[in-house]
């Protein structure tokens, strides 16, 4: 008994070093597409670029309803509009191009991903909004917003896979990575930690749904990336 509840404990504990810990690029399965910037992907390969990204803006909307606390890019646009006096959706479309920029030191590119990222997300974030009630009590808003973080990380997972270009936090993960050679789930935690910070300190609301997506949001990408490997290899 001891010996087969040793043999449990080792083959999880070598399961989550392989999820969490190994994973230092994006793996490739039979729907990933063999370049980023293809303009006629097969229908198997847009399917799942937009399903990931449905999942991606679904998690979204779910922890803002969860009333638990922003993202922490939207922390970051809620505090940089308390000092310049723009509206938040006018700050996020500003700090999307800034990060954008970023892209071209780092050696990424768009691709149709990108534009479907803004516009998958934005309304799967909007169709949550308006038909998803926030829970009545507070234990059950806290599930909801750590489904909700799962729920963008396996959706981020699924469509970085589909190789037709990531959205701009994702691309902006992705040359990091390469550049730094450190793990994927590393990379992710400390962007949504450093953007966090920064909109905190400006005067972003912060809750305990935020502090789940800025820690959580990187072990949940690679989560994403290693279940898509397991199941599609």
């Amino acid at each position: 008994m001891a010996i087969t509840l040793l043999n449990f404990i080792n083959n999880r504990n070598n399961l989550l070093k392989k999820m969490f810990l190994k994973i230092k690029k994006i793996p490739k399965v039979y729907w990933t597409s063999e370049k980023p910037h293809n303009l006629k992907p097969k229908f198997s390969t847009f399917f799942f670029l937009c399903f990931g990204l449905m999942l991606f803006g679904l998690g979204e909307g779910l922890l803002i309803v969860s009333f638990t606390g922003a993202s922490p890019w939207s922390v970051l646009a809620q505090g940089i509009s308390l000092k310049v006096n723009l509206s938040i959706g006018t700050i996020t479309l500003l700090v999307s191009i800034a990060v954008l920029i970023l892209w071209i030191p780092l050696g990424q590119k768009p691709g149709i991903g990108t534009i479907l990222n803004a516009l998958i997300i934005a309304m799967m974030i909007d169709l949550c909004i308006k038909f998803v009630p926030t829970p009545s009590n507070y234990i059950n808003q806290l599930i909801l917003a750590i489904l909700s973080v799962i729920t963008v990380g396996i959706g981020g997972g699924i469509y970085l896979v589909s190789n037709l270009g990531p959205g701009p936090r994702d691309g902006l993960m992705i040359g990091l990575q390469k550049t730094t050679n450190l793990p994927i789930a590393a990379v992710r935690s400390t962007l949504e930690i450093t953007v966090v910070s920064i909109g905190w300190y400006l005067g972003g609301t912060v809750g305990i749904g935020t502090l789940l997506f800025a820690f959580g949001i990187g072990p949940c990408v690679a989560l994403g990336l290693y279940l898509v490997d397991r199941i599609f290899d």
